[in-house]
């Protein structure tokens, strides 16, 4: 009798090293966390106007493609609506504000990323390429469009933020940029009134070092469309990479009020939409 149990106990010992073996001999990837980290830095970026089956896998977007590949691409991603600026709004202050063109100018007082992020100690600006002037109000000078640049169209969200993309820091400087960036390319850099090759060329030139820097220095760059190509399905181009972020193709639905979510999340802002924050991707 008492050998038997001896026998059954040296059994259930070795299950439960043979778990722990199996757990240990898992690879890191294969295991989400269970929450949104907290980064030290996030940069969105957001291109125009492309369908998801014209940028993935696209000869002309090799640089979407490689970065895609270093981190979580989202297949199944979505803008909000049609046109453009309502989903600036929603992926700023989780709501089209009941735009329903890109019609300029603007001004709201609802709360936002923006406001959210300076009222909790946190930083935040919106970086516009072909801006002609920090805290510009006009709503277009050459290749820049108001419309594309949410955080100007807030009155609680102070001028001081609202700067070009000149202002944008090199790379030797990363570490001084605000806790979340958005990052507005202007008309032709965004592909809206030029190639996919263009708008590539510009995502190589100005974000892979940052995309690179972000890996080693728990951070984030988010490169994702405001809409696609005018298509009934708004299917987008998304992707997650840097530090913490799993690399591979995520299958989950998710659109702009996720993404939202998700940052605000990371730092511990309540969610201004109800769309849950994104946790499948992070190791």
């Amino acid at each position: 009798m008492i050998r038997k149990r001896v026998a059954g106990m040296v059994v259930a010992a070795a299950v439960v090293a043979a778990s722990v073996v199996a757990i240990a001999g898992r690879s890191p990837s294969a295991q989400a966390a269970s929450a949104v980290p907290a980064f030290d830095h996030i940069v969105v970026v957001m291109f125009e106007n492309h369908a998801y089956s014209q940028i993935n896998g696209s000869s002309s977007a090799p640089t979407f493609n490689s970065l895609a590949g270093q981190g979580a691409k989202f297949t199944q991603a979505y803008g909000v609506t049609h046109p453009s600026q309502p989903n600036y709004a929603a992926i700023f202050s989780g709501s089209t504000q009941g735009l329903t063109s890109d019609s300029c100018p603007h001004t709201f007082s609802g709360n936002n990323l923006g406001n959210q992020l300076i009222s909790a100690g946190k930083t935040f600006k919106g970086y516009s390429e072909s801006m002609p002037s920090a805290a510009y109000t006009g709503c277009s000078s050459g290749q820049y469009q108001r419309k594309h640049n949410s955080w100007v169209n807030f009155s609680n969200v102070p001028t001081a933020s609202n700067l070009r993309y000149s202002d944008f820091p090199s790379s030797a400087n990363y570490a001084s940029l605000p806790t979340v960036s958005f990052v507005t390319p202007n008309m032709c850099s965004d592909m809206h009134d030029c190639s996919v090759g263009n708008g590539d060329t510009w995502l190589k030139n100005n974000l892979t070092a940052y995309a690179t820097w972000a890996t080693t220095h728990n951070s984030l760059l988010v490169i994702t469309f405001d809409e696609d190509n005018g298509g009934s399905s708004n299917h987008i181009f998304t992707a997650f990479l840097g530090a913490h972020t799993q690399v591979g193709t995520f299958s989950n639905q998710i659109n702009h009020y996720n993404v939202l979510s998700t940052i605000e999340s990371s730092y511990g802002l309540a969610h201004l939409n109800s769309a849950a924050e994104i946790t499948n991707v992070w190791n």
